[in-house]
């Protein structure tokens, strides 16, 4: 009989291998519509593993129309998904979706990194890298989790589908292809780098970008003239103002109570302007703005909308010359984990806090986070508890991004015997 030690220990023998696919996995630089090499890598991956792989391109006209799609500027001739799934023979079990991202955010200037960005190194326990934690490690436990269970002459006893999406760091429309193109289970399991806690809420996202205009002159004669970018320091303000009403304790959804800034407002690009010794006649910016689960995205878009045009009045030329909006990227609903009481997410969640048990010797924490995660399209629009549970990593988003790596053996024992439980197991 197949003991949990002997599923740890399988996972042991195979880490050297798993933490050699996963440098080889960060050292692909997979930025939006960069992700194709990455993705070819996880088909090979997953096919020698012996499932059948579905590697398609997404197809705008296939999901525009559906809940949970978040607008885009241009096309996505470039943008891959890939999906193997595992068949068993007994379907005996219940089934499952491994889901993780691909793509990465960009680097930033590399003269702030230690080492270059897409040349992972390992030091003291930690693999550094651009996407090393955000979520390539997650990647990599789900695949040998599968491969430790293998190395016993195990498999799911169940259908497993292995999801490696673009677009989680910008839209979500990845996951939502997959949910397009048919790929559902009774439960979602995505390994996001939340220090192997279970996250038991997140906040929605808004992007939008707000451009506005200016009347130009000669610098000699600035008086005569509109500075759009200084115009932009009221809309600032006033955004913000916005954003500390939504966070004030009236408007947070219970997972957040005790959370004073769970809403950020992001200011996350700027631009304008065409010559130095011009007032400036264009400024285009581009935020974020988190939102609470359950905070209706029109209302909000209604509301911020209302911010802009409010901060725009510091401005004489924009009372008669109005900010343009546009909303693209993510368009984000919350999504609470804790709020789903169905007997299929309770049988999820006790079957993972058993598994992590296993591994941690303790019990497993539930956090509510202030960021996004592809959790929501499962969970909102495919009626499926998802469980996000991940490594401990740093510096996600920043320099040094770096991934714990005992603690990516600790969720990829944890997820082995989550699958082992969830599933069940028939001989390979």
């Amino acid at each position: 009989m197949t003991t949990a030690t002997d599923i740890m220990n399988a996972v042991d023998a195979l880490f050297d291998d798993q933490v050699a696919a996963l440098s080889e996995l960060t050292a692909h630089a997979s930025t939006r519509g960069q992700e194709q090499s990455a993705q070819a890598f996880m088909a090979r991956q997953y096919a020698d593993h012996g499932l059948s792989t579905d590697h398609w391109r997404i197809e705008l006209e296939r999901i525009r129309n559906l809940p949970g799609f978040s607008p885009v500027i241009g096309d996505y001739e470039d943008a891959q998904n890939v999906v193997a799934t595992h068949q068993s023979r007994s379907t005996k079990g219940r089934s499952l979706i491994l889901n993780g991202h691909i793509d990465v955010v960009p680097a930033g200037p590399e003269d702030f990194w230690t080492t270059p960005p897409f040349q992972p190194r390992i030091d003291d326990g930690w693999l550094y890298g651009r996407g090393a934690g955000d979520m390539k490690a997650g990647l990599a436990a789900n695949l040998y989790a599968l491969k430790a269970l293998r190395h016993l002459g195990l498999q799911p006893a169940a259908t497993v589908h292995l999801q490696s999406v673009v677009e989680e760091e910008c839209t979500g429309n990845g996951a939502l292809a997959c949910l397009e193109r048919g790929y559902r289970a009774d439960a979602a399991l995505i390994p996001e780098p939340f220090a192997e806690t279970l996250v038991s809420a997140q906040v929605g996202v808004l992007w939008f970008q707000v451009r506005l205009a200016g009347l130009p002159t000669h610098v000699a004669y600035a008086a005569e003239g509109a500075n759009a970018i200084e115009a932009a320091q009221p809309v600032f303000e006033s955004l913000h103002r916005l954003e500390s009403r939504w966070n004030q304790p009236r408007h947070r959804s219970p997972d957040f109570a005790h959370h004073d800034h769970a809403l950020n407002l992001n200011i996350g690009r700027i631009e304008g302007g065409d010559w130095t010794s011009s007032v400036p006649a264009w400024c285009v910016f581009e935020v974020r703005m988190g939102l609470f689960p359950g905070q209706s995205l029109d209302d909000a878009r209604e509301e911020i909308a209302a911010a802009v045009a409010e901060g725009a009045q510091a401005s004489a030329f924009l009372r008669d010359n109005p900010p343009r909006i546009t909303w693209h990227g993510f368009a984000a609903e919350g999504y609470a984990l804790s709020q789903d009481r169905s007997a299929t997410a309770m049988a999820a969640i006790g079957a993972l806090e058993t598994a992590h048990q296993t591994v941690a010797g303790g019990p497993l924490e539930r956090k509510p986070i202030t960021a996004t995660t592809d959790a929501r399209f499962f969970g909102i629009y495919g009626q499926t508890p998802a469980l996000v549970y991940g490594p401990k990593a740093e510096n996600i988003h920043g320099f040094d991004e770096r991934v714990d790596l005992d603690s990516m053996r600790c969720v990829t024992q944890a997820t082995a015997l989550f699958i082992a439980d969830w599933c069940g197991l028939e001989s390979a």
